[in-house]
């Protein structure tokens, strides 16, 4: 149960990562193809399936193999429990615990104890902070904001950050937009093709 390898494979990430390894746009990668540029967006956003046929037109395009792509595709689970010991990582300060695996649209995490206050953090998406036990002093637009047990922070893309627990033993849930998602317009600078 919860064993995300038992279930099919979503392409479209691999896709959209390889593509911008590259740096070309989905109408290059049409162009070379001979798919459309308004299929390929669906591909990648994982709202269409390509067949073997296109997804091989794709990685050829792409300079790679259908096999290739598959490989680094993501898998479709749609239920994936995470218990609460596991993949937890220990530094002198801090545990740092992904509250989801693998490589989705979503990142979750959780912040046991210190956490680097000097790091300055921007992230191209939307990011969320909630801090479930002590407390946290976030420095965000010139602004400290103090927050407590059972308040949440949101931050949009590119807004430059950084906090610190200010009570020790304190946890933090992050969830964040993966930067491999364009989900919001591109204002700050952020993933220029």
């Amino acid at each position: 149960m919860g064993d995300h390898k038992e279930q099919p494979l979503r392409v479209g990430a691999a896709v959209r990562r390889r593509r911008r390894a590259l740096e070309l746009t989905l109408a290059v990668v049409a162009e070379r193809s001979g798919l459309s540029v308004p299929f390929l967006s669906q591909v990648e956003n994982e709202r269409a399936r390509p067949s073997k046929s296109s997804l091989e037109r794709v990685a050829d395009a792409l300079g790679t193999t259908a096999v290739e792509l598959l490989a680094a595709a993501d898998p479709a689970c749609s239920v994936d429990v995470v218990r609460a010991d596991a993949g937890a990582e220990f530094t002198p300060e801090a545990q740092v615990r992904p509250l989801v695996r693998g490589h989705h649209q979503l990142h979750a995490t959780e912040f046991t104890g210190d956490h680097d206050e000097g790091r300055e953090l921007q992230h191209r998406n939307d990011k969320l902070m909630y801090v479930a036990d002590g407390a946290v002093e976030v420095e965000a637009e010139g602004r400290a904001h103090r927050l407590g047990r059972g308040d949440t922070l949101y931050l949009t893309g590119g807004v430059r950050h950084r906090w610190r627990a200010t009570v020790p033993d304190t946890r933090v849930i992050v969830v964040e937009v993966a930067d491999h998602i364009d989900a919001v317009e591109d204002r700050h600078g952020f993933g220029k093709r």
